[in-house]
């Protein structure tokens, strides 16, 4: 089977069900085992330039959907070439990678008959279930289902290592100029953690917010994870912030790796509700993993 993704967190997925062999077409974003874009072909890339402050991705993004543009750019001929039997995308966020409709386009215009497999989820257990989905369609059923049941207790397990404990009023910044409330199952990942996002909704997008509402909402503990980067650049922005006096005063400040383990509908997300716990609860859960948190004040 010949399997294109254009989505970072189905690369993984399709990586840890057994099947990376089979993926021959990926994202430029597609970093997640680090052979990823090394052992495929790279179809999609992105529309904007490099460099770009997180005030300037954020008005770069606004302008081009407000004039009906791809913030994603899906190479044609590269994926003529690949001759897919399956061609995994999304239709959650036009933000975060090709739209389906781009790729359904593509495919009639190139006269390949590819099964497009479309994930749209919005909570962890859609995430878990999503897995599934992936693994029926490229013949990785039972492996899928294996993997979907260990991310099921490991976020099972970090809900019973918090009972008893009390909650902890956290809040989640998506990004950071301007400031954005969590949504997805980022509000769900601090639930399971044993704390009540005081800002998001479970399964709805994420929000553009004030930095007045951030302050207002009287968090006991805030931690940064904007969207799309590592823990070295979301530690850098967040020192950012609170050399700006921009985040609630006296109360903990700590930076993650949204890219890896809050961002990406993946398995890593299993990661980012442990981290979540040992934040609010480390008498609990022990201390974050270092390589995904890092405390900043």
């Amino acid at each position: 089977m010949r399997v294109v993704s254009l989505l970072p967190s189905a690369t993984e997925i399709l990586h840890a069900i057994g099947a990376g062999d089979d993926v021959v077409g990926v994202t430029f974003e597609c970093d997640f085992p680090q052979t990823a874009r090394t052992t495929a072909r790279v179809v999609s890339t992105s529309a904007l330039p490099d460099g770009l402050t997180p005030a300037q991705i954020d008005a770069a993004v606004a302008e081009r959907m407000r004039a009906g543009e791809d913030i994603y750019r899906l190479d044609r001929q590269a994926l003529l070439g690949l001759d897919a039997d399956v061609v995994v995308t999304q239709d959650l966020c036009a933000v975060c990678a090709v739209d389906v409709s781009e790729v359904h386009d593509a495919l009639d215009f190139l006269g390949c008959t590819a099964d497009v497999v479309t994930t749209d989820p919005s909570t962890l257990e859609a995430v878990w279930a999503s897995v599934e989905q992936i693994g029926r369609a490229t013949g990785r059923l039972a492996e899928a289902r294996r993997l979907a049941s260990d991310l099921r207790e490991r976020t099972a397990a970090v809900r019973r290592s918090v009972v008893g404990a009390s909650p902890v009023r956290c809040l989640v910044l998506e990004w950071t100029d301007p400031p954005f409330a969590p949504g997805h199952w980022v509000p769900e990942m601090v639930e399971t953690a044993g704390g009540v996002s005081v800002l998001g909704e479970v399964g709805a997008p994420s929000t553009r917010t004030t930095w007045d509402a951030v302050r207002a909402c009287a968090p006991d503990v805030v931690v940064s994870a904007p969207c799309g980067f590592d823990l070295a650049r979301s530690a850098e922005l967040t020192r950012e912030l609170l050399a700006h006096a921009a985040l609630p005063a006296g109360v903990p400040v700590w930076a993650v790796d949204a890219n890896a383990s809050f961002a990406r509908p993946g398995p890593r997300l299993a990661d980012g509700v442990e981290a979540l716990a040992a934040i609010m609860h480390a008498d609990h859960a022990g201390t974050p993993d270092p390589r995904i948190a890092v405390r900043l004040r």
